[in-house]
């Protein structure tokens, strides 16, 4: 899907403080990532009810500044794009909208509960998501891995599936565990039909490569 020229003007002043904002970026959570997302969110928005601005601002900023490279601080993303947003004039119920599916959007852990709903939120949340499956979610999940140093797999590690969001958070687990701690998961939190559709496809893909890795793992291919 091509992406269109700008939905409005804000959209394109938001792609151009994006891109400077994310300069030098972790791959996995780079201009690039997010450009995946907003393409994602334009095509699950075709069969949604949803402010397409909302939605749009919602993906260009959702990442403006990740926690995970920001010592765990979850407030540092709102708040910047919180000031870009009131800077360029947009309304307080936009900003406000935006704002929440900024605070809402990430995956923290098995057991973390919804606090707020909306149709824009599931949309955003559900093109996230995409982008964590499939091929491009193998990339993403073993450049991260191996940003931190973490091992691509050790058989005396298991995975943790019940994890409260500060061990979620915490995690220093090898990059296979992650797979089944919130890759694996993400297909059954889909919240669209679009979201959903694809998401299968790319879970088919994820389990493949996983029995692909195991049997070259124990040296059976």
């Amino acid at each position: 899907m091509k992406i269109p020229k700008s939905i409005n003007p804000i959209i394109d002043r938001t792609i151009a403080f994006v891109q400077q904002e994310l300069t030098g970026a972790e791959a996995g959570h780079d201009w690039f990532h997010i450009q995946r997302v907003y393409k994602n969110t334009l095509l699950i928005a075709q069969e949604e009810q949803v402010d397409i601005t909302i939605v749009a601002l919602g993906a260009l900023l959702h990442d403006i500044a990740d926690s995970k490279f920001h010592d765990g601080d979850e407030t540092i993303g709102p708040r910047k794009a919180r000031a870009f947003l009131e800077q360029e004039g947009v309304s307080k119920t936009i900003i406000a909208h935006v704002i929440k599916i900024i605070e809402h959007v990430s995956f923290k852990g098995g057991n973390t509960k919804k606090t707020f709903h909306s149709k824009e939120l599931e949309v955003v949340q559900d093109a996230d998501r995409l982008d964590a499956l499939g091929a491009i979610g193998i990339a993403r999940t073993f450049n991260y891995g191996g940003f931190k140093n973490r091992p691509l797999y050790n058989p005396s590690i298991p995975s943790k599936l019940d994890m409260s969001v500060a061990e979620y958070k915490a995690s220093t687990a090898p990059t296979i565990n992650h797979f089944y701690e919130k890759l694996l998961l993400l297909k059954d939190k889909m919240n669209t039909p679009t979201g959903k559709k694809i998401a299968q496809d790319r879970h088919a893909f994820m389990e493949q490569f996983l029995e692909q890795f195991f049997d070259e793992w124990a040296g059976k291919k």
